[in-house]
């Protein structure tokens, strides 16, 4: 794991709720991708974007972020990673609020910000033959780019949940992809996630589900593909990347009382399978509210 300076290059209006930013500079030329869809990087920006953010230590070969401001990191996906050019695109959901939204909304070339290395969590049979994607607005640039990248033999769905009708992109086209667009969730009204996937045929063959979104609507989206049709880890995968009012979900957690927060901290050390550990922690947050 290392952290490293990134240059901003070009930037991109997609649609008025999306802009792409490239990033180049001499570090992000040694940026090593997992190559694998919907991988990962934390970025974090500086207070002042003229600025150019301090590094954070590496300590045992991870990241110390106990060492800097975090309320200045974000995650997002690495929508393209050019080697031969040394850039990493990274598309940003715009929106009022928020330090990612924020500093998108007013990104011009010459801006540096700090990243890391990626990681990534889509992981299916190596025998695919059929893929199903679902996706809102902050999980499609992840979607979009395991549609693009999954082999041509592999019938793929990708649907996306869209606030309106202008906030629709383009996607590569390629053999045995189909692509459906919905209104709907985005913060702007009732998610249509989980309807959508348990209305959702199921193929004959080896296939995977992977849908991202709002993390309190993948709950019962999760509960519905683990506990109702009873797929194993291996056949899906349920990415929450936002949470719905998050500063109000911020201070309700932080008002939690101190054993309660241990005890939710705690699950993910207790070495137990981390489907039971997930089961249990969802469970957790809804009965507290959160």
């Amino acid at each position: 794991m290392r952290a490293f300076h990134a240059t901003v290059v070009d930037v991109v209006d997609l649609s008025p709720a999306m802009r792409r930013v490239v990033f180049g500079g001499a570090d992000v030329a040694e940026f090593r991708s997992t190559g694998v869809g919907d991988e990962y990087i934390r970025l974090l920006f500086p207070e002042n974007p003229e600025q150019v953010p301090d590094l954070p230590p590496i300590v045992d070969g991870n990241i110390d972020y106990g060492a800097i401001d975090v309320s200045r990191l974000r995650t997002y996906t690495v929508r393209d990673h050019d080697p031969a050019a040394g850039t990493i695109t990274v598309d940003f959901v715009v929106h009022e609020g928020g330090v990612g939204a924020w500093w998108a909304r007013q990104a011009v070339p010459g801006q540096v910000i700090a990243i890391n290395s990626p990681d990534a969590l889509y992981s299916p049979p190596p025998d695919l033959q059929w893929l199903v994607l679902v996706a809102d607005y902050a999980g499609l640039p992840a979607a979009a780019r395991i549609a693009e990248t999954t082999a041509d033999h592999v019938r793929v769905r990708l649907i996306v949940e869209i606030a309106d009708e202008s906030h629709r992109i383009p996607i590569a086209a390629r053999p045995n992809l189909e692509v459906t667009w919905l209104l709907g969730g985005n913060g702007h009204g009732p998610s249509r996630l989980e309807e959508v996937v348990r209305a959702l045929p199921r193929p004959d063959g080896v296939g995977y589900i992977w849908v991202a979104g709002e993390s309190r609507t993948l709950r019962g989206v999760r509960r519905y593909l683990r506990k109702e049709l009873g797929l194993p880890a291996t056949a899906y995968k349920t990415v929450g990347y936002w949470i719905e009012r998050a500063e109000q979900w911020r201070e309700r957690y932080a008002a939690l009382d101190e054993a309660t927060k241990r005890e939710l901290e705690s699950l993910w050390s207790s070495g137990r399978d981390e489907q039971e550990i997930e089961d249990e922690y969802d469970a957790r947050l809804t009965l507290l509210g959160l």
